[in-house]
């Protein structure tokens, strides 16, 4: 599976911006798919997941109310709505594909390892 992330830019604080991750070499619908992000210096953390059906979707304490992830597997795409960002929410955002079980255990579904296929990341920059 090949993900290619885009949709990011520069925003002021209390904007929005709307990631799209784009799949192609397999069908997006057969797994779940997690988006990421990763300020300088710091490790990469998890800012939420959506199961493969769209039915499930878990979010970190961060990004809850403010982001929301939704998927279409008809065009195999999966988008990160954002709204109301802050300035810590700058850093590059990843998408990936959850390796095989279900995203129910927290401990699964926010760890790095956990996830297979990744992008090549797409830079949001928010400025106070």
């Amino acid at each position: 599976v090949q993900l290619q992330a885009f949709g990011g830019g520069l925003v002021q604080a209390g904007g929005s911006l709307r990631l799209s991750c784009a799949a192609s070499g397999s069908t997006l619908s057969s797994y779940s798919v997690g988006w990421f992000r990763q300020a300088p210096g710091k490790e990469r953390e998890f800012v939420t997941v959506i199961s493969r059906s769209g039915g499930t979707t878990f979010y970190a304490n961060s990004v809850q109310y403010r982001f929301t992830i939704s998927r279409d597997n008809d065009k195999n795409m999966v988008y990160l709505q954002m709204n109301n960002l802050k300035p810590e929410d700058t850093a590059v955002y990843y998408c990936a594909t959850y390796r095989e079980g279900n995203i129910l255990a927290k401990r699964n579904r926010e760890s790095v390892g956990r996830y297979e296929y990744w992008g090549q990341g797409t830079q949001v920059t928010v400025s106070s």
